[in-house]
């Protein structure tokens, strides 16, 4: 029986513009590229399975933004979705990349929407997995939290209610067909990082900020009808913040996007891992 290929993850940082990015990189070089870009209130350790299954054939990159994971930012960073975007705007760069593939889930969606607006010619094609970018994807729920904006009364405290670790295990079990496939690891590494100093306050700035990524929605439409990348859109039917009429609202842009909706919920990679590596990995053979 022939050895199993053993996948090397590196852990690197590289600055940008005073921030110390962190971030996890896996495979060849030369091979097609998919740039992770991770939701809230995770960091990259929310692909760790996924680059050690397709990390041998594809180069696969996940930063951690400024506020999440192991990156370091500034006491006076400024949080906001066109910061964060600014940054892996930088981040890119930095590594020289020209032409790849983008994995938008949860945040990853504004991010990597701003980044597709701002450089149509870097994308080669989006992997999409409960990244909203319509309106008829947004629960009463996300609503709800999208309502809290500066200068509303009570809405960061509101906001800070939901950065414990019950909402935060929820998150990741809330909507599965069987919790057990959960491991704990990622709700239990997510609120470690949420309990450092400093990061409930970028947490709550980006929550406050939330409205605006809805109001750049027909934007990111306009540049999904006029650019028509190649799409594989993935969906947990269970969201309760992202429900699945936000995934079949890409096809009105998209027709020729392959969409697959799955029995699970927000963190789809972590119980459905077995059937959406081998989607991507299709996907990147395709493109």
């Amino acid at each position: 029986m022939a050895a199993p290929e053993i996948v090397q993850v590196a852990h690197r940082f590289v600055d940008v513009d005073g921030v110390r990015v962190f971030y996890r990189e896996a495979g060849p070089a030369d091979a097609p590229t998919l740039l992770l870009l991770h939701g809230f209130p995770s960091a990259s350790h929310q692909f760790r399975r996924l680059m050690e299954v397709l990390g041998t054939r594809y180069r696969l990159i996940a930063p951690d933004y400024p506020g999440f994971g192991h990156t370091e930012a500034p006491e006076d960073f400024e949080y906001s979705f066109e910061r964060l975007a600014d940054v892996t705007e930088g981040f890119v760069r930095a590594l020289g990349l020209t032409r790849f593939s983008i994995y938008t889930f949860d945040f990853g969606g504004p991010v990597g929407l701003r980044l597709a607006t701002r450089h149509p010619e870097w994308i080669a094609g989006l992997v999409v997995q409960n990244a909203n970018a319509y309106e008829v994807g947004l629960s009463d729920l996300a609503r709800g939290m999208t309502a809290n904006r500066p200068g509303v009364e009570g809405a960061a405290e509101r906001v800070r209610e939901f950065l414990v670790l019950p909402v935060t295990r929820s998150q990741y079990e809330g909507g599965t067909a069987d919790p057990a496939l959960v491991a704990p690891d990622g709700w239990t590494l997510d609120q470690h990082f949420l309990d450092l100093p400093g990061r409930k306050d970028a947490q709550v700035a980006l929550a406050l900020d939330y409205h605006s990524n809805l109001e750049l929605y027909p934007l990111w439409q306009e540049w999904l009808r006029k650019h028509q990348p190649p799409a594989l859109i993935v969906w947990g039917r269970n969201d309760a913040f992202f429900p699945e009429p936000g995934a079949h609202a890409y096809l009105r842009d998209l027709p020729d996007a392959e969409l697959h909706v799955l029995d699970t919920g927000h963190f789809a990679l972590e119980d459905k891992l077995p059937e959406i590596a081998p989607l991507i990995a299709a996907f990147l053979d395709r493109i």
